[in-house]
């Protein structure tokens, strides 16, 4: 029989949400739909506001939380169209939410989020809340996705799965799984994009393409002490954001142009994650590379110039580079459903494994 499961997912980026329905049956994974829908402006700007203090901030995130439970369901309702699926025939939607707060080193994080309207509009139990049983035990609660990727790619050694979203993100898919942020990934070259451009992202890196990296600008850029720290880690906007940016770019004698600083990014990008896969998982093989930076040509050649071994991305197994993340979160919620740990010490440096999420019923 099969086991319907809806993964949902907006992530670092906020660009946008993605939906993916899979049959997970006896370890079969099976993509049957797959969707994809902008935020609506209004909304990613609010998301992306409130990822800073501010006014009102309790009764504005709860209308945010609201507000993304719609799109998540209007993703869901495009997935059942798509596939011809009844709602009934679904065992549970694992919806990660929007992390707008991320400090693991304060015992919290915080995931923008209504699952419980979701599971009212859709008629469909919903997973949700997948990080903070770690976090209470301990751990970085992140990077979230290495148990699964460790279900799709297989433990082999020498092979590493690169996550190339707001933030990069690698698993070791070796004997512990290892996995950790690396640092930023697009997520600066999307701000800085969106910034000087007024375009949501750098189409196919051509942006960055036309300038030049500046050596003072990355070093200083590269000497952030958050990436010399070892694993397990993870970041996101609570540091790597345009405030921090602006600070070093301020210190520099002179200014960089525009392009210059989107060449920069992309180096710093190139240069954090080659970094850390010689340091963690010097025998590697292969990289298998998902997400949206996969898409980008001049990313992915930086990358192949950098890294000492083969890149690929994960359509080579059968798994669409945008669908990755969704697809984990359908499985994180089986997973749940199963009562199995996916939150593993060796990823988050918890005490010990945990099961990730919390259920709200149809």
């Amino acid at each position: 029989m099969p086991e319907l499961y809806i993964g949902l997912m907006s992530g670092t980026s906020t660009d946008g949400v993605d939906g993916i329905l899979a049959d997970l049956s006896n370890q079969h994974i099976e993509v049957l739909a797959s969707t994809s829908l902008p935020l609506p402006g209004s909304l990613r700007s609010e998301l992306l506001e409130l990822n800073s203090p501010g006014p009102d901030e309790l009764a504005r995130a709860a209308l945010a939380a609201n507000r993304l439970s719609d799109c998540y369901a209007e993703a869901v309702n495009r997935l059942l169209q798509s596939a011809g699926t009844a709602a009934a025939s679904v065992r549970a939607i694992g919806a990660h939410g929007q992390t707008v707060r991320h400090a693991p080193q304060s015992g919290y994080t915080l995931q923008i989020n209504a699952p419980a309207r979701l599971a009212e509009h859709t008629g469909i139990a919903v997973v949700a809340d997948f990080r903070s049983r770690d976090v209470a035990a301990g751990g970085q609660g992140a990077p979230l996705v290495p148990a699964f990727h460790a279900a799709c790619f297989g433990h082999a050694a020498g092979r590493v799965v690169l996550n190339l979203g707001g933030i990069a993100n690698l698993t070791i898919l070796e004997s512990p799984v290892r996995g950790f942020d690396t640092g930023p990934a697009n997520m600066l070259m999307d701000a800085w994009t969106q910034r000087h451009l007024d375009q949501p992202y750098d189409k196919n890196g051509a942006w960055a393409a036309q300038g030049h990296s500046n050596a003072a600008l990355l070093r200083r850029l590269s000497g952030e002490p958050w990436l010399a720290l070892p694993p397990p880690k993870s970041t996101g906007r609570d540091l790597f954001n345009l405030d921090w940016l602006d600070t070093h770019l301020r210190a520099l004698p002179t200014s960089v142009p525009a392009e210059d600083v989107q060449a920069t990014l992309l180096q710093l990008s190139v240069s954090t994650i080659a970094q850390a896969v010689a340091a963690h998982a010097g025998q590697t093989r292969e990289v298998i590379a998902c997400g949206g930076g996969a898409l980008n040509p001049v990313f992915m050649q930086a990358l192949t110039r950098a890294l000492p071994c083969s890149l690929t991305t994960s359509a080579r197994y059968g798994v669409p580079v945008l669908a990755v993340e969704a697809l984990a979160f359908a499985w994180l919620a089986q997973a749940h459903l199963r009562g199995e740990a996916a939150c593993w010490p060796s990823v988050t440096g918890a005490r010990h494994p945990s099961i990730a999420g919390c259920v709200y019923p149809a």
